[in-house]
């Protein structure tokens, strides 16, 4: 046998599949603990991103690279005017004063690589557009601690309401019955929602009946699920996607539209530089910020590198995709960290071939009842997960080296809002520089997943479905698949 083959058969030898999934999917049913996270990202996963093609140049509308003057009013224009296309951004160095509002679908503002077109961010968005606000415990900052962006996406969900539900239905149904099915439109998307009762019945089901203290949750949660329906029979409809919790009369479940009025935008191969001023700490931020996208679908950000940040993207869109995203910062740290948020993940999204070259206080979020994200196949110099309560829930973190790993658990959120990650979080085939361990109490209930994290080689292995926690300590290089997310795609497009 040949050296070549020897040392594949080690390796075959050395992989390891996970009792939740098998080698194929084999284990895998859609009641299992572990989700379905094959539908996130851009056009549920189903289509690669787009190239668009050119319609208009920034050059044309007054943008001048590389000359000192202000560019803001020529990239204004060029969005106004554009009403489809790909707005190009020659190679060179934009200044950019102001807010880029994108509101409408359609549009990809493209560079011509992330290291040749560059927004020159010179002021805060608090310079540009006040918006002074507070924390949950009432320290004044600014609201751009946790929002906004130089190039922003806005748009509206429209989810209005079309018939409610009239079964009860458990996770991982497909079936659901309705009063009216006259209204519901066959294979298009629409959204399934939720409404907590004065119980709180809904965010402990959130939470796998653990949701810690939750006393400053006040205002009843709503969740929501968007699919598409592959069946009408009489009043029953049958869904593409099996559910992500039950059904239960006494949250006043509904069919909703989804119909978003921003779709199909995206922001690519471009670079953002901030001024390079010492990070002052948590909750100094005034938004020294890239990318903003709310209550978008299907939109992307793809060849990105953003430079001297306070925070990378807030994508709390839907459906959206982040490919190949690089953050750095030469700024002077204070403990450790250069800005407040990497990035933040909105429902159903998906983040991919990332590299965090700098360390935020949050790097990567999860925020309040965000579910079905994907973060994978990427690398930090210490990446956090943060779960910042309120019943984020159902996210996979897969396939990545989160660096010296002192602060993997690592979470903020404000005081008695539940615990920071609710049921079935995921964590799959994490590589760091140091072992981890189970995370505290109160990080989240015992229905979380940690499959190949690296951990000390006398850890238990916990698979009992009975037992509560997940724990399978499978050495991160030999488990198989690394990327669950691929995996799940490959065998639901099959």
């Amino acid at each position: 046998m040949s050296t070549a083959a020897v040392h594949a058969q080690q390796q075959q030898q050395q992989q390891h599949n996970s009792l939740l999934w098998g080698a194929h999917g084999e284990n895998w049913s859609p009641q299992s603990r572990l989700p379905d996270f094959s539908f996130a990202g851009y056009h549920f996963g189903e289509d690669p991103l787009p190239d668009i093609d050119i319609t208009a140049n920034v050059c044309d509308f007054g943008a001048i690279p590389d000359d000192d003057t202000d560019d803001t009013q020529a990239f204004k224009d060029a969005i106004a005017t554009t009403d489809h296309g790909a707005i190009l951004i020659p190679a060179g160095r934009y200044i950019i004063s102001d807010i880029l509002w994108i509101e409408k679908p359609n549009i990809v503002l493209r560079g011509q690589g992330a290291a040749k077109s560059i927004l020159v961010c010179t002021k805060s968005l608090e310079d540009v557009r006040p918006n002074m606000s507070a924390t949950t415990s009432g320290r004044p900052t600014s609201g751009y601690s946790w929002s906004g962006g130089f190039i922003w996406v806005k748009g509206n969900y429209r989810m209005t309401p079309v018939t409610p539900i009239t079964s009860e239905s458990t996770r991982g149904d497909r079936t659901v019955s309705v009063a009216d099915t006259e209204h519901i439109p066959l294979h298009q998307p629409i959204t399934i929602t939720l409404h907590d009762d004065e119980n709180k019945t809904l965010l402990n089901h959130l939470y796998t009946g653990d949701p810690g203290d939750t006393r400053k949750v006040t205002k009843p949660i709503t969740v929501r699920f968007v699919t598409r329906l592959t069946l009408i029979d009489g009043h029953g409809v049958t869904i593409e996607r099996p559910l992500r919790w039950d059904i239960r009369p006494e949250w006043k479940p509904e069919i909703r539209t989804f119909n978003p009025t921003v779709s199909e935008v995206g922001i690519e191969h471009l670079g953002f530089e901030f001024p390079n001023r010492p990070y002052k700490g948590h909750f100094t931020e005034f938004g020294a910020n890239a990318i903003a996208i709310n209550n978008a679908a299907n939109c992307w950000v793809r060849n990105v590198r953003i430079n001297n940040c306070d925070s990378g993207v807030f994508l709390t869109g839907m459906f959206c995709t982040i490919d190949n995203l690089v953050i750095e910062s030469a700024r002077t740290p204070i403990g450790g960290t250069t800005g407040h948020h990497g990035v933040i993940m909105g429902t159903d999204n998906l983040m991919t071939n990332f590299t965090f070259n700098t360390h935020f206080i949050h790097d990567i979020t999860v925020s309040y009842t965000h579910a079905g994200n994907v973060v994978k196949n990427g690398r930090g110099t210490n990446l956090s997960f943060d779960h910042h309560k309120k019943a984020n829930h159902e996210n996979l973190f897969c396939n990545i080296d989160v660096g010296a790993g002192t602060e993997m658990w690592r979470c903020g959120g404000g005081a008695s809002l539940g615990k920071h990650c609710g049921a079935r979080t995921t964590f799959w085939c994490i590589r760091a520089n140091r072992d981890q361990t189970w995370p505290r109490a109160s990080f989240g209930p015992d229905s979380m997943n940690l499959v190949g994290v690296r951990m000390a080689a006398d850890t238990e292995s916990l698979t009992d479905p009975d037992s509560g926690k997940w724990i399978e300590p499978i050495p991160p290089n030999t488990l198989q698949p690394a990327d669950l997310h691929a995996a799940q795609l490959e065998r639901r497009l099959r």
